[in-house]
């Protein structure tokens, strides 16, 4: 599936990438310093949870119901938002997303949106599909406002701007925000209230001004056609209840049967994502009133690979995700390598199983993603809804060796033949040959031992993938084998051990 995140620009794979990131010590000051800091808080906050495993059970349950029963509840949800009085479209992928949004905004005569934070629109690069149409959309999110007048990239679930210090968020307001509307105060200091103060500024004409909101959601409950979204400053509700038309773009695996599956999510969310007993904001909205928020709904039902990974009987948990950011906050390799070096709007342990499930493992940084983890397990310990992510890691690191992309053949899916690994299935090869011969590897486990001092600390050639960030492991003076026939004086006379 190429060309899934249109939205974002070509990468190079994620060790050349995170080697660049590695090096700038500001990036990783700031990535430590937020990470350990919500760590921290999250921690305090599912240990006054009596019955967090049980919760976290609960969710798991109800995700692979749902999943297993997608096509169902997808049906129902929308029945249940025309009924309501929104539309539903169906997307299969980023384009017809794209097209059916910009088309319905065209429709209202406005050039100008307000965007809700949303990880669905990033995926499929709306705004840039916007500004090809000549409309202009305004993230309303802070830290989404920071990335959007930086010029830059999210590089955080939860927290876009985690990569920028005070100090550099206030340089971007005084530089950026008059060429976008009302500029940042004279003499902006880096305090969080100024600059709280001045992005409220800022966004309030916009608000008071738009006649079309765009959005995500966290959740949309079958049952009833409701949406929610939760959020922590009030600008999401802002864009939900004041303008005209609501346009809402959600990933197929967001909806929940009942109403009451909500419980579960809205106690583990706040916990795992902010480290809040619960939201600040939570807005739900079930189609159109009349009488209060906006007149027409229109609800994108977001398809873009998901179906593909539905159909991975051990990829698919990635979809029981709900965008906690949990586990981006305790992975020491997203702590050191920053959002950016993963090549998605989707970084850390969730970006590493999703994208390459998403978008196919064709593209050179999609078949390095399932390598971008220690597989320490740190990132199962806190999901909340317990996708075994290490699992994930390993299974697609199987499909990058053995093949590579899925592809359908009528109900079957294959594996493309692999076109690289050459030299790490010859070495496996080598491997089983001389453990299958214990006289060989009784005179070369000798020879290796005698020559130790020649040894390189690389391997050369291919074998620098393995060795450019780690010393081959030294030879012992003396093989095991001689060790113990010495020590022992017990051998069987064919090179092993009794």
């Amino acid at each position: 599936m190429s060309g899934t995140f249109v939205g974002m620009p070509a990468f190079a794979a994620f060790p050349e990438a995170a080697r660049e990131a590695v090096g700038n010590r500001t990036l990783r000051g700031n990535l430590r310093h937020a990470t350990h800091t919500i760590r921290a808080k999250r921690a305090r906050a599912v240990a006054e949870v009596s019955d967090w495993a049980e919760l976290r059970e609960a969710g798991r349950r109800i995700k692979d119901h749902t999943l297993h029963h997608l096509d169902r509840y997808l049906e129902q949800l929308e029945e249940s938002v025309t009924r309501a009085g929104g539309t539903v479209h169906w997307a299969a992928d980023a384009a017809e997303a794209n097209r059916i949004v910009a088309d319905l905004v065209t429709a209202t005569g406005e050039s100008e949106v307000v965007k809700v934070k949303s990880m669905a629109t990033q995926e499929i690069g709306l705004n840039e599909a916007l500004e090809a149409a000549g409309i202009r959309a305004y993230e309303t999110d802070l830290a989404e406002l920071i990335v959007q007048l930086g010029k830059d990239r999210p590089s955080h679930i939860l927290v876009p701007a985690i990569h920028r210090n005070r100090g550099e968020i206030r340089d971007i307001f005084a530089r950026e925000m008059g060429e976008w509307g009302r500029p940042a105060p004279d003499g902006l200091t880096d305090t969080p209230a100024e600059l709280a103060e001045a992005a409220r500024l800022h966004l309030r004409e916009k608000f008071l001004r738009a006649k079309v909101g765009i959005s995500g959601a966290n959740f949309m409950v079958a049952e009833t056609g409701t949406l929610v979204v939760v959020e922590s400053e009030g600008n999401g509700r802002m864009c939900l209840t004041l303008p005209e038309t609501l346009i809402s773009v959600v990933g197929l695996e967001k909806v929940v049967p009942t109403w009451r599956d909500l419980e579960v999510f809205l106690q583990t969310l706040p916990r795992s994502a902010t480290a809040e007993r619960m939201n600040p904001y939570t807005s739900m909205w079930t189609g159109t009133t009349g009488e209060d928020g906006p007149r027409t709904f229109h609800l994108v039902l977001l398809d873009n690979g998901r179906t593909d990974t539905l159909a991975d009987q051990v990829g698919r948990q990635a979809l029981r995700c709900i965008r906690c950011s949990a586990c981006l906050n305790v992975c020491p390799v997203y702590e050191r390598a920053g959002g950016h070096a993963y090549g998605s709007v989707y970084p850390g342990p969730i970006g590493a199983i999703l994208s390459p499930q998403l978008r196919g493992t064709a593209s050179e940084i999609d078949a390095s993603l399932p390598y971008a983890s220690s597989l320490c397990g740190a990132c199962y310990d806190v999901c909340p809804v317990a996708i075994d992510i290490p699992e994930v890691l390993v299974h697609l690191r199987e499909r990058v060796v053995e093949g590579g992309p899925a592809v359908r053949a009528g109900n079957r899916v294959l594996l493309k033949p692999a076109k690289g690994h050459a030299a790490e299935r010859a070495a496996m090869r080598a491997a089983r040959w001389a453990l299958a011969h214990p006289g060989a590897l009784r005179t070369g486990q000798r020879l290796a031992s005698r020559t130790r001092r020649l040894h390189p600390r690389t391997l050369p050639g291919p074998g620098r993938a393995w060795s450019g960030t780690r010393d081959l492991p030294p030879v012992p003076a003396e093989p095991f084998r001689d060790w113990w026939q010495r020590t022992h004086g017990t051998d069987n006379g064919k090179g092993a051990a009794k």
